[in-house]
């Protein structure tokens, strides 16, 4: 194992995890079926419909299963009838009317034969019927025409219950391949499928385009407060396994990311242009746009009525309507106060933003170096002996640099809901130095090239990279080892 294999599994300690491919996957699911199904002795299609309802927890449904198997084959959408079988045979009457088209065992020309074996579909001289477990008996063409839109339409497979209005009873999937054909049956496949992972709270998919893997990790929900679940899939795609956040969002827990990724997407396109177009109610803090040059201010939200230039109460002002000379007066210092605190706010937040959206942008312009390092590394070749191989060294530098300003961009994230305290300081103590050596090894790999500088550049470019490498895995051990021991104050609860 390499030396950043190594850091990296020593940072992510606690995380066990495996990655899954289809066929695995498929393994898998049936083999908690099959076992369920033999243990409650069901088909498998029911214990599948079971293990659906209680999102593959298998553990939680023998628990609550074994207890109360009633209750819970009526709540899953099973029959709760003796028989193991969850498809009854019915015969339909000769009088047999369909209660979606109305058509019936007459119309087709005469009474129904004896249904197929164990699916509940009847075949008449020119109608074909089908009924689950709970006996509402509908025409094949009906039931498939509403499968298909539950399929097509909805993009529905794992809960689609009984056609009649009000029941509850689910459609199976021997049922329902019975009556689809064609696409639509290879969608309700695919659908039905997918939602082994999506459903499976120790499954994710992997995020990345194109890839069919899935990681199998136990993160319980209380351990994301201590910990971020990052996982790497044998495609080389790294994400978190509590949120799916691509390529992940470490040093801050997942918490932290989601609230901050809801106040950027909340405040970062108007807040320049409330910071200077608009001040706050000295009495409901309402915003408010100043949108003609008259100072005297009405809130329409509480009816106040105060000064723009000092914030204080109008009605101080005697007769000074337009020229404010109430600065320094008690009241207006006060609503000045409480205004300075809300911008200081705005500001703070202004300061992390900008910096988490500048690495952000950093990290989309490196991206495009991968076009010019190539450029770079022919250029090389022909002015100098280096093989191949040998001038790999820039793609290194290029990779390391992008996973640090993603590092970096986090950092922000996290440093906006910490307290302040001693912890606070190292941690941007850390922040500070790998942002630093980003930014030289980034100003390097700008330089231009000539034959009488690759040597000298390729060794400053290799040292620079395995130093800021160094640098980014201090800074994510340590804020890991933070999250473990519970130094990190948030100043939101978490």
């Amino acid at each position: 194992m390499t030396a950043d294999a190594e850091a990296w599994e020593e940072r992510h300690r606690g995380v066990e995890y495996s990655v899954l491919g289809p066929a695995e996957l498929e393994e898998k699911q049936l083999r908690e079926r099959r076992d369920v199904a033999s243990m409650f002795e069901i088909q498998e299609t029911d214990a599948s419909t079971l293990l659906r309802y209680f999102s593959w927890n298998k553990e939680r449904l023998i628990e609550s299963f074994m207890e109360r198997p009633e209750h819970y084959s009526a709540v899953a959408g099973l029959s709760t009838s003796s028989r193991p079988s969850a498809v009854q045979t019915l015969h339909p009457p000769t009088d047999f009317t369909c209660e979606v088209c109305f058509s019936s065992i007459e119309d087709a020309g005469g009474a129904s034969s004896s249904s197929s074996k164990g699916k509940g579909k009847s075949r008449g001289p020119g109608m074909e019927t089908l009924a689950l477990s709970c006996g509402h008996r509908f025409c094949t063409a009906c039931y498939a025409a509403y499968l298909q839109q539950k399929v097509e339409n909805e993009g529905e497979s794992r809960r689609i219950q009984c056609l009649m209005e009000g029941c509850g009873m689910i459609v199976d999937e021997n049922t329902a391949k019975l009556v689809l054909q064609g696409a639509t049956l290879e969608r309700y496949t695919h659908l039905l499928s997918r939602t082994y992972v999506d459903d499976a709270p120790t499954l994710r998919w992997c995020p990345s385009p194109g890839c069919e893997n899935a990681v199998s990790a136990a993160v319980p929900a209380k351990a994301l407060r201590s910990l971020v679940p990052t996982v790497r899939c044998a495609c080389g795609t790294e994400f978190c396994f509590g949120c799916a956040e691509a390529p992940g969002h470490e040093p801050a827990i997942c918490k932290v990311a989601g609230l901050w990724l809801r106040k950027c997407r909340d405040d970062s396109e108007t807040a320049n242009w409330i910071s200077a177009n608009t001040k706050e109610c000295p009495k409901c803090n309402s915003t408010i746009e100043k949108n003609g040059g008259c100072n005297h201010m009405t809130c329409r939200k509480c009816k106040y009525e105060w000064c723009w230039i000092c914030a204080g109460p109008w009605s101080e002002h005697g007769n000074s309507w337009y020229n404010c000379n109430r600065f320094d007066e008690k009241s207006g210092t006060e609503a000045r106060s409480d205004q300075a605190k809300s911008r200081a706010q705005l500001e703070r937040y202004l300061h992390y933003f900008n910096r988490y959206a500048n690495h952000e942008q950093s990290a989309r312009l490196d991206r495009d170096l991968y076009a010019r390092t190539e450029k770079k590394m022919e250029e090389m070749q022909l002015s100098s002996q280096l093989t191949w191989i040998e001038v790999q060294f820039l793609r290194k530098a290029v990779d390391t640099l992008s996973a640090c300003r993603a590092t970096l961009k986090w950092t922000y994230c996290m440093a906006f809901y910490l307290e302040r305290d001693n912890m606070t300081e190292l941690f941007e103590d850390n922040q500070r130095d790998l942002e630093r050596a980003v930014e030289d090894l980034s100003e390097q790999l700008e330089k231009p090239i000539t034959k009488e500088t690759i040597p000298s550049m390729r060794q400053r470019v290799t040292d620079l990279t395995v130093y800021v490498a160094k640098r980014r895995e201090i800074l994510l051990a340590d804020t890991a080892e933070g999250h473990r021991d519970g130094r990190w104050k948030w100043s939101v609860p978490i």
